[in-house]
């Protein structure tokens, strides 16, 4: 479990330990400039600088394995293990977290290697080794990635590529004439300043007589006790196998013909090759979370052959199709890189756990065997997904959104923690604040999402009404909560946005509750909703931090992140931005800010504010405009609230804006961490001209369509075509809008519409029509 005082700070920081070490020869590098692709193809280094934490390697789409360089693992910068611009990299893993604010994963390391064998990695700068140990690291050049696809020159001379299947990662290295040798780190893994000895407390690695090498180990960073089982084999045999144990200590070496293995903490092996250049070696990897068994039997099912280019090739075909399901035209090429980009980062994950037998771990840490069709997934970022990437899913893949929904309600019922909140490889994290597993349930039970919805309920329920259940720190203080109607900020912290968030909950799980059969529970979770309210001082406009006495805390800046110098009473955002996070009761907090005006009102403050922020603010309140943070999640419905008080054609101003201005086609293109899609899921609805405020209402606020026309695949053979006439770059605005051929005056859809197919057209125009959805009965509360 995560400290309560730092959880926050943990995903916000990741502060890292710097690794220590030896260095590497020095060599002048020019890598690729990231930015060159054909417009409308993805270009996986957007995200890998800045703060975006992507990784430019190869996956498949919602893969187990995503194998991928490696350049750190003792920055925040690197929470993937990559980031844009390190001069050196340390070989090739592979599992990856893509877009996160705390770091794990890294399994099995393999870096081709030529001349003395070095088991350290050395510093960052190879301009900083010592001479007399030099580490393994090696400069870089020449990268190349393209999804399904990675490709980069080392230093030392060899050309490595990378491709995956499902649950394999292929590796082919071209060495130069001569010997070399493969190093496999087992070691190897993400840093944290929070850590403690000795990460990895168990691990083994082995050698068996048909030539494979296995290895297991046990990683105790984020999600704390997770195992990873790898089996891997070579194109050719090596010609003997080193083998070093903890602190390096070399283990007799593997024997041909016979099995070997040793155990410890921190493991390596080194496979040697005489021939190393004679011919490409083509490495490939199964891994599982469940046994060595496991990657064996994943490994011979999906890589049965040493063929690099058909792998690439059917990796290549996976992606175009899932590219296809959505396809723009206009923009300008930057725009439809950017476009392309985000529905790549948008299928990488949540990503597969289970076994092809069907076997997987459980968030019971117990093997559970899945029927035939079922699947089992990992890093659902679902305080962050809930609000835009499920929804995508719903829409786009509406038969892999029933397999995930199926796999939630599963994990729900296997999780002595109720509803899974940042499940990562069978661990329960507990990141993060709230148990929005269950909005994104309601959401796809209110969309017809098959699933067995009530199976989900008695976990719920644990969570959300039985306060005897184990609690973790997105759950700290609900029977406060329930007795008091809001988390008290002298006892616990972050109060005001777990009061915000757990009331939305509430509103999911109540519909859960009715569907089953839970009337009594459902009329209390109903009423329990309303709690956002014990927040909201109208007084000052703002919510505000409520003590324990029910007093309020004073004085208030609504630009502060806390109440006292303790600790904070928003998680990652300040009263501006906490403000609106009400998405279930709009129409409420309007009329408690006084009624359309005043909510208009406050709605310009906030996006005019100054964009200051107190020293000590985490790096994810980032993209401000005025107080409104695009490079976090609380924010991202904001800009669509106009629509309930009949401005919505400032809604289309700042959408547009903020398409605009905060993803640029370059490393550093995401503000803020990609987290898992949410962000690229946010570029992709919001540029097709709609967004879901309240997903679990299955409606959809109109926005500003970015491209000039966009056909989306909804599912059973269906289409929708948007087009958006008389488009430009000054031209954000529409005051006509037709579905079908027939005239739109509201300002939204609902799923059921857009899923159905059809015609959206909006008709584009340089000034503002003030008029369109001003009528209280075209504005969104009128779906209820």
């Amino acid at each position: 479990m995560i400290a309560l005082a730092r959880r926050s700070l943990l995903r916000a920081s990741c502060h890292m330990a710097l690794a220590a070490a030896a260095g590497t020869p020095a060599l002048a590098a020019t890598r690729r400039s990231p930015g060159r692709t054909t417009a409308g193809q993805p270009d996986l280094f957007i995200g890998t600088g800045g703060d975006g934490h992507t990784f430019p390697g190869a996956s498949m789409p919602f893969g187990m394995v995503q194998v991928s360089p490696d350049t750190d693992t003792a920055r925040w910068d690197t929470c993937s293990g990559y980031h844009h611009g390190d001069p050196s990299l340390l070989g090739f893993s592979h599992t990856h977290l893509s877009g996160t604010g705390i770091g794990d994963m890294l399994d099995v390391l393999v870096l081709p290697a030529r001349g003395p064998v070095r088991l350290d990695p050395g510093p960052l700068d190879p301009a900083e080794q010592n001479p007399a140990a030099p580490g393994y690291r090696l400069r870089y050049t020449q990268e190349e990635a393209r999804p399904g696809y990675y490709r980069v020159a080392l230093e030392n001379g060899v050309t490595s590529e990378l491709t995956a299947t499902l649950r394999t990662g292929v590796q082919r290295h071209a060495f130069p004439a001569g010997e070399g040798h493969v190093l496999i780190d087992l070691s190897h893994l993400v840093l944290d300043s929070s850590d403690y000895p000795p990460l990895i407390d168990a691990a083994a690695l082995g050698w068996l007589p048909d030539g494979t090498l296995v290895g297991r180990r046990r990683v105790w960073r984020w999600a704390k006790g997770r195992e990873i089982f790898f089996a891997m084999q070579f194109s050719r045999a090596p010609s003997r196998v080193d083998f070093y144990g903890d602190d390096n200590a070399p283990a007799p070496a593997a024997v041909a013909g016979a099995t070997h293995a040793i155990s410890g903490k921190r493991l390596k092996a080194v496979a040697w090759f005489p021939d190393a250049g004679s011919a490409p070696i083509v490495i490939r990897t199964g891994i599982s979370a469940v046994d060595v068994a496991g990657a064996r039997a994943n490994l011979a099912a999906e890589a049965p052959h040493f063929d690099f280019d058909t792998y690439a090739r059917a990796a290549q075909a996976a992606w175009d199709g899932e590219l296809a399901r959505i396809t723009v035209g206009g923009g300008t090429p930057a725009q439809q890189t950017i476009m392309a980009t985000a529905q790549y980062h948008a299928a990488l994950g949540p990503t597969l756990l289970s076994d092809v037998d069907g076997r997987t771990i459980g968030l019971d840490r117990q093997v559970h065997t899945l029927a035939k069709g079922e699947a089992a997934y990992s890093a659902y970022s679902l305080w962050d997904t809930y609000r835009a990437l499920h929804p995508l899913q719903t829409l786009i893949r509406p038969d892999h959104a029933a397999v995930m929904m199926a796999d939630l309600v599963r994990q729900t019922q296997q999780s002595p923690y109720g509803p899974p909140v940042w499940p990562l490889q069978g661990v329960e994290t507990g990141c993060m604040i709230g148990w929005h597993a269950v909005p994104v349930l309601a959401e796809a039970m209110a969309k017809g999402i098959p699933a067995d919805y009530a199976a989900a309920w008695p976990g719920i329920r644990r969570r959300a009404l039985d306060f005897t259940t184990p609690t973790l720190d997105n759950s700290l203080g609900i029977p406060f909560y329930d007795q008091l109607g809001y988390v008290p900020a002298d006892l616990v912290f972050e109060s005001v946005s777990r009061t915000l968030e757990y009331s939305y909950d509430d509103y999911a799980a109540a519909k859960i509750a009715r569907a089953a059969g839970a009337t009594q529970d459902a009329t209390h979770l109903e009423k329990r909703s309303g709690n956002w309210r014990n927040v909201f001082d109208a007084s000052v406009g703002f919510a505000r931090p409520r003590l324990a006495d029910g007093t309020w805390t004073s004085p208030y800046d609504p630009v502060q992140l806390g109440h006292s110098s303790k600790w904070r009473d928003y998680t990652e955002s300040n009263g501006w931005q906490a403000t609106f996070l009400n998405q279930h009761d709009v129409p409420g907090l309007m009329a408690a800010m006084g009624g359309d005006g005043a909510f208009e009102a406050k709605l310009d403050a906030l996006f005019s504010a100054p964009s200051t922020l107190p020293k000590g603010a985490p790096p994810d309140i980032s993209g401000m405009l005025g107080q409104y943070a695009h490079g976090n999640e609380p924010s991202h419905h904001v800009a669509y609230l106009y629509a309930w008080c009949g401005a919505h054609w400032k809604t289309q101003r700042l959408v547009r804006r903020l398409l605009t201005t905060m993803y640029t086609a370059k490393p550093d293109g995401i503000i803020g961490n990609d987290d898992c899609g949410q962000m690229s899921a946010w570029f992709i609805l919001s540029a097709l001209g709609f967004y879901p405020v309240d997903p679990v209402s299955a409606v959809y606020v109109l926005g500003s369509p970015l491209f000039d026309s966009a056909r989306v695949r909804v599912g059973g053979g269906r289409e929708l075509v948007i087009e958006a006439r008389g488009q430009g770059p000054d031209r954000p605005y529409y005051g006509k809008v037709e579905w079908n051929g027939q005239p739109l005056t509201r300002s939204w859809l609902r799923h059921a519409e857009l899923a159905a197919g059809g015609t959206l057209v909006f008709h584009m125009q340089a000034e503002p029509d003030r008029s369109f959805a001003r009528a209280p009965a075209d504005r969104p509360q009128a779906s209820a």
